[in-house]
């Protein structure tokens, strides 16, 4: 499977993201982590502790109600994705580099820096990408 490119993410500062977006990026989130080969565990822990039961329900399409926490976490996923996929031309190179050890992260790979389970993690690797893509 391989995702489409990405124009835009929906999240804006001055905007809060409705519950038919957060359905449509839960969806996203599954496809997403489908093509970066990880984990139920490691696709909880991205979401900021997500029990595996409420992992499986979104796997079969269930997303059921989800929190700003949940809304700003995948929209900083889907900004990681969009900056890997300006980075990567190949998107497979772009899956590829969430897992490879990177001297930028002292040997971790992007994948690594981001389990650190917290909201910050997340935007911390999403601000990361938008500058080495602003240096190009």
């Amino acid at each position: 499977m391989q995702l489409h490119p990405i124009s835009a993410t929906p999240f804006q500062a001055s905007a809060e993201i409705s519950d038919v977006e957060a359905a449509a990026l839960a969806r996203t989130t599954v496809n997403l982590f489908n093509v970066w080969k990880l984990t139920d565990a490691q696709a909880c822990t991205l979401l900021g502790g997500l029990s595996a039961r409420t992992w499986a329900r979104w796997k079969e399409g269930n997303a059921g109600r989800v929190n700003r926490d949940l809304k700003m976490r995948m929209a900083h996923l889907m900004g990681i994705h969009k900056g890997l996929r300006h980075l990567f031309k190949d998107a497979s190179r772009g899956y590829e580099w969430i897992k490879a050890p990177n001297k930028a992260f002292g040997g971790k790979s992007a994948l690594d820096m981001m389990l650190g389970g917290e909201l910050s993690d997340l935007a911390a690797m999403r601000e990361w990408l938008d500058a080495e893509r602003s240096a190009w």
